[in-house]
């Protein structure tokens, strides 16, 4: 077998087998029940795969002109994780979810795309066969890095990003993935001492047992095959003119929260930068309430300034 076939067999990730894949479907369920009512979902094919897609609210049909969010998830996770935010961001503009081919969840990889240009290819094709050519695009941890890397290459769709505790800032360092094995270890800890553990981490998902439940499935279920991304220099962040916010955990151990406070506000031009307290790698589950007012407002003057032409509405 030539060696790039070889190559771009092990870049496609895969469930181990369908019984394990089923009961990760399952686990991801009860999250999804925990969030706001899913008011669709859609398959998408792009050059990449079959993209699985979940649409919420907006609650008065009027709201349905305003530029929609889209929220791009965390490596080894699926749209699942977003069931603490979707009640709020969809309350009054839809929103999208989007499984990442590569990553469990009900999207169908057939070919690599974590190389940069493809990663921002492959949300292009997703956006245009949604139809939406304007949105705010939310991501977390590697979401984080798709959504800057989109700003980066691909800008046209977009009216803001966000980017939570995001990867592509700096190299994904030793310690990151010590907390994650040491997370990962944590969930198995007898229940005792287990919010102990919690604290210590900055990891919500180990005292949470519905989050156990679905973080312990797709690790048992799905193999990941990609690098890490590698970290945008100050070159190609200058480069985003895009309106920009970026959201850290003061405790993150993916980047340098007081570091990227001063860099990236001085780097992408317009740029917002905070660091959310008491919290680690995951602002949005650990102080949902605080994170989704935040992006709210963020979005909220994006639309003041930029106000959304009616969908089938052009200029004249």
């Amino acid at each position: 077998m030539p060696e790039n076939a070889r190559r771009t067999g092990r870049d496609i990730g895969r469930y181990v087998n369908d019984q394990l894949r089923d009961r990760y479907f399952a686990a991801c369920d009860v999250l999804y029940a925990k969030g706001a009512p899913i008011r669709s979902e859609a398959d998408v094919e792009t050059s990449f795969g079959t993209t699985h897609v979940y649409r919420y609210g907006p609650a008065e049909p009027a709201a349905e002109s305003r530029t929609p969010v889209v929220l791009i998830h965390g490596s080894g996770g699926c749209s699942a994780m977003w069931y603490p935010n979707t009640a709020a961001l969809s309350a009054d503009r839809c929103v999208y979810a989007l499984d990442t081919p590569g990553d469990p969840g009900r999207s169908i990889h057939r070919e690599p795309m974590w190389q940069p240009e493809r990663a921002a290819q492959w949300m292009d094709e997703a956006l245009d066969a949604l139809g939406l050519d304007k949105v705010h695009l939310v991501g977390s941890s590697y979401g984080g890095w798709l959504v800057i890397n989109q700003a980066h290459r691909r800008p046209e769709r977009l009216a803001s990003v966000t980017a939570l505790d995001p990867g592509g800032l700096e190299k994904v360092g030793l310690r990151f993935f010590v907390w994650i094995f040491a997370s990962l270890f944590a969930t198995l800890a007898p229940k005792r001492p287990r919010p102990a553990l919690a604290k210590w981490l900055e990891q919500p998902v180990i005292s949470d047992p519905d989050l156990r439940a679905w973080i312990q499935a797709g690790v048992k279920a799905f193999r990941i095959r990609r690098p890490a991304p590698l970290p945008l220099s100050d070159a190609e962040l200058g480069s985003i003119r895009t309106p920009f916010y970026l959201i850290m955990g003061r405790r993150s151990l993916l980047v340098h929260p007081k570091r990227q406070l001063e860099r990236v506000p001085r780097v992408i031009p317009g740029a917002r930068a905070e660091i959310v307290a008491a919290t680690g790698h995951g602002p949005q589950i650990d102080h949902p309430d605080l994170v989704n007012a935040r992006m709210l407002s963020f979005m909220e003057d994006i639309d003041f300034l930029h106000p959304a032409t009616p969908r089938g509405v052009t200029d004249a």
